[in-house]
């Protein structure tokens, strides 16, 4: 009875020694260390800051710069081109002819163009309805050329609209509504505003969080396997008085230490941005940013804890089967494009979580953290992700034991 207990110390004790020994590996490697601890504290509140930044200021240029334009055929709308002339922001040049339209927004020469049919002006007359051409780039995803001149088109018409009906007999006002929308639709939306922008944004932040935890997974893993191949300390090892196994569970959670640091630096660092920013930020940024409280935020690093055990266990039984760090990067490449589509998934449409997506790896967790920053949380589904993401970590680890294992895997030549 005394020689099983002093047993059972002794592997406690070699599991803890083994465990030690490699997180003062690990904090020792510059690579690992600001792939865990500066990454996190600094990139992550930099990249938010500068992302926000630039949408704002990208949203606000698009709005208040000024298009320039050039108008041919204006004498058969002129009406329409005076509307042009006298809006703020629209700034009329001159053009050879129509037929340089396409070169010259090409060029940047002009923002866009309107071609006025002849005809337009006995079809206006008429009361029929006109076509006139806008020609502008379409390719620039940041562009607010067709809208802002719909936005005049409308107003051209309205008021083009009211003189006809007027004509009629019809007059202004609410009679003048009720002829030209007989029904009118009125949106009442169910989803509160934290819903709504969560399932517009929700599924990039797990994105950045998973990769995050990946890359903090990434260098320990190779640093403990194929890097201590290298260094030639792994016979070394091998020879204490440790069982095999015991040897991969320390290393196994060395590595899995530090993908959990990246992600609790990750979000320590993403609450303290929310803090400060929360009451600087205003509209609909403001809003999602201001209902985020410290319980998502946990819920968010639980829900990660399983991914990082997972990225540990594969990635450090590839480690283990490589010759060298070089080798290693190369084999481990792969998966990151590999593990990280999974978490992509949740920026599709129509990918909602539902008992089938909680079955598979890392998409759940992300359709999950997606649902967590909606706050339309299930929290029975929550507990199935975590439990089936959890067998899967195990799964892979008992894999890496089983590996660790074989001499042809360890040595090999």
């Amino acid at each position: 009875h005394q020689a099983k207990n002093r047993g059972s110390g002794d592997m406690k004790a070699g599991f803890q020694t083994v465990f030690f020994k490699e997180m003062k590996d690990v904090l020792r490697d510059r690579k690992t260390l600001l792939l865990m601890i500066v990454l996190p504290i600094v990139v992550v509140p930099l990249l938010l800051n500068l992302l926000i930044g630039f949408v704002i200021k990208k949203e606000q240029e698009a709005k208040t710069e000024v298009l320039e334009y050039v108008v041919f055929g204006d004498e058969f709308a002129p009406e329409l081109a005076k509307t042009f002339e006298a809006a703020n922001g629209f700034k009329k040049v001159a053009l050879g002819s129509p037929d340089e339209l396409v070169a010259a927004i090409r060029e940047d020469r002009i923002d866009f163009g309107l071609v006025i049919p002849e005809k337009t002006a006995a079809q206006l007359s008429g009361q029929e309805q006109a076509s006139i051409e806008l020609h502008f780039d379409n390719a620039s995803m940041g562009s607010k050329v067709e809208d802002r001149v719909q936005d005049l088109v409308e107003k051209y018409n309205d008021g083009l609209t009211a003189a006809r009906l007027a004509k009629l007999g019809v007059l202004p006002g609410q009679k003048q509504k009720s002829l030209l929308e007989p029904v009118r639709l009125r949106k009442q939306g169910t989803g509160k505003i934290r819903e709504v922008i969560g399932d517009r944004i929700g599924g990039m932040v797990p994105y950045f969080f998973i990769a995050f935890c990946f890359m903090g997974v990434v260098y320990p893993a190779i640093h403990l396997g194929a890097g201590e191949k290298e260094r030639g300390t792994l016979e070394t090892l091998l020879l204490a008085p440790i069982p095999r196994h015991q040897v991969v569970l320390g290393k196994f959670l060395a590595v899995f230490c530090g993908g959990i640091i990246a992600v609790l630096l990750n979000l320590a660092s993403l609450g303290t941005w929310l803090a400060i920013k929360a009451g600087e930020l205003r509209g609909i940024i403001g809003t999602l940013i201001g209902s985020i409280d410290l319980l998502d935020l946990v819920l968010l690093a639980l829900m990660l804890i399983p991914v990082a055990a997972m990225f540990a266990a594969l990635l450090l039984s590839i480690s283990i089967f490589a010759r060298n760090s070089a080798e290693a990067s190369t084999l481990i490449s792969p998966f990151g494009i590999v593990l990280i589509v999974p978490a992509a998934l949740a920026m599709l449409p129509g990918v909602e979580l539902n008992w089938f997506w909680a079955s598979v790896p890392v998409t759940n967790v992300s359709l999950a953290m997606k649902e967590l920053l909606k706050g339309t949380m299930d929290y029975t589904m929550l507990l199935a992700i975590f439990a089936s993401s959890t067998l899967i970590a195990g799964g892979l680890l008992f894999f890496c034991a089983k590996w660790f294992n074989r001499e042809s895997v360890l040595f090999r030549v």
